[in-house]
This record gives structure tokens, sequence and C-alpha cells, in this order.
């Protein structure tokens, strides 16, 4: 009889699976057929059979989604998560100090993986007003991308600027399978923690000098907060969109695209000296023009 499971961490031959009747949590190795140009990974549905005490995971069901970039030398998909419903892109209004360009990059990674995706502004007990948090959550919600003001630390934390409270938060996450992306330090286990009402305990990072976290783990893992599911990447200092040909990327900038489509010559650069360029013809709804340039 075959059992149905979910992958919660992925190793080279060895897998931890959670049985989907019953919750029970199983170690399984994969069927050589099943490896065979598949790379197992957390969030996978798969079928289990069982041999005595030992479990086997004999087929692959259908994804609905992948979390993956590509290898540049290989021109292979390097896939790291499947079957989101969600990426929640992590970021901290103190320390580490906010990087516009690394969460842009996120969230184009998003679109890339045609999934919706919200923006959390961690730290919010620690914000003094450094910059304008403001406009950087219109740059998002222009995208449709949702944001929330929350503080791990202290839950309890009212919102500041009228966006989503970490209540709300945790209304989205209601029944979801949602990736974590940020870069170190930004307070993501702790978030995972608060978001489960302390129910999971994570040590997946430490806390550096500097406030940057140190990598204690090197694989993706899904955490069972029971009412939802997170999937934890590994903390990373930098998101580069360097697998993507220039040609490709424009496609994952909704905001933008349109706007290219009408400038005057195919290959501009959307330079202001370009004589031409839609973006700095005095077309763009003044009400958006700060943020659409923010974005080039």
């Amino acid at each position: 009889m075959k059992i149905l499971a979910h992958i919660y961490e992925a190793h080279k031959k060895e897998f931890l699976c959670k049985i989907d009747s019953g919750n029970k949590t199983v170690s399984a190795s994969a069927k050589g057929t099943v490896l065979k140009g598949n790379q197992l990974v957390a969030g996978d549905k798969v079928l289990l059979e069982k041999n005595g005490d030992d479990y086997q995971i004999v087929d692959l069901v259908e994804r609905t989604n992948e979390i993956f970039r590509m290898n540049i030398r290989e021109r292979k998909k390097r896939i790291t998560a499947a079957n989101c419903d969600l990426v929640i892109i992590a970021t901290s209004v103190s320390r580490p100090l906010y990087k516009q360009g690394v969460i842009d990059r996120f969230a184009t990674r998003s679109f890339q993986w045609d999934l919706p995706a919200t923006v959390v502004f961690n730290k919010m007990d620690e914000f003094e007003d450094d910059f304008d948090i403001d406009f950087e959550m219109r740059r998002f919600e222009n995208l449709g991308i949702e944001c929330f003001e929350v503080s791990a630390e202290y839950p309890e934390t009212s919102s500041r600027f009228g966006r989503g409270s970490f209540k709300d938060l945790q209304k989205k996450l209601l029944g979801t399978q949602s990736i974590i992306l940020g870069q170190s330090g930004v307070g993501k286990s702790k978030l995972v923690t608060a978001l489960s009402d302390k129910k999971v305990r994570l040590a997946s990072y430490e806390i550096g000098k500097g406030g940057k976290g140190v990598h204690t783990t090197s694989w993706s893992e899904m955490i069972d907060c029971g009412i939802f599911r997170i999937i934890d990447s590994p903390g990373i200092r930098s998101f580069s969109l360097d697998d993507i040909s220039p040609e490709e990327l424009i496609n994952f900038f909704p905001d933008l695209l349109p706007i290219t489509l009408t400038c005057q010559f195919n290959d501009c650069q959307h330079e202001s000296t370009t004589k031409g360029c839609a973006f700095y013809r005095g077309d763009i709804d003044s009400r958006t023009a700060d943020i659409i340039g923010s974005r080039l």
C-alpha cells in the first residue's frame, strides 16, 4: 500500500517525511528510479512504501511549482523547495540595514516563480525613522505585494503605518505552505517561532557579530506550525539574478514592462540621456513616478 507524505528535510540519500494521515514523522530512502532526473526537496509530496520498519519513496507527486535558480554552467534548475502557496520576504528595519536592491531581487524571483509574495518588515520595535519605510511599502504595494510591519520579539507591537499587523500575518498564512526568504540576521527564525505561537523553536541560525546571521544549516527545511507550514531556506547575504538573461529579466518587472514597450528603441538602456526613452518623456503618472524611478 502506498502512503502519501510530505518531505520536510531532503539530504543526499535520506529524507525526513511526515505522513499525511496521522502526522507520523519517518526517515525514508528513495527508489533509484525516483531520484533519476529528480531533485527531491522540502515541500515535495511523495508516495511511500513500508517494508518492515523501513520506508522508501517510490513516487513523486507532480509539483504545482518549484523554487529554483538556474545553474549557469549546466543550464539546469537547482531546485530548493516545491509546492509553495506564498513567498514571505523578511527584512529588517534596524540591523542588518534595509537593502532595497536585495528585497527587489527577492520580489523578482517571486514573479519568476509565478507566486504571490508578501514583504514582512521585522523588528518594528527598533524602528527609528532611519529611512522612509512608507515609501518602501508603497513600492511593493504598487506591484500588488502586501506588506506587514511586525516584531517577532514583541508580537503585540502596534502597526505604525497602517499596514498588516503580526496577527494579520498569522491569518494570511492559515492553511498555506509558504517559503520564507531573507538576508541573514533579519530574524527569520524568531519570526517562524513567533508565528507558531512558540510551538516551534528553531536553531537554524545564530546571531553573530554585527547582527549578521551565521548559517548552521545548508539545506531547506519545512516547519509544521500546526495551522500552516513554512519552508525555511538558508540565510543568504545576496541573491544574484545573474542566471536570468537581460532579455528575460524585464518579464519579471510587471510594473516596468508595459512602459519599456513604448520606448523608441528596442535596445533602450533606460538612461536619462537616452532620447525617446519612455521613462523620461513625462508620460508616467506623477503619483507613481518616484516609485517607477526607484525600480529602474
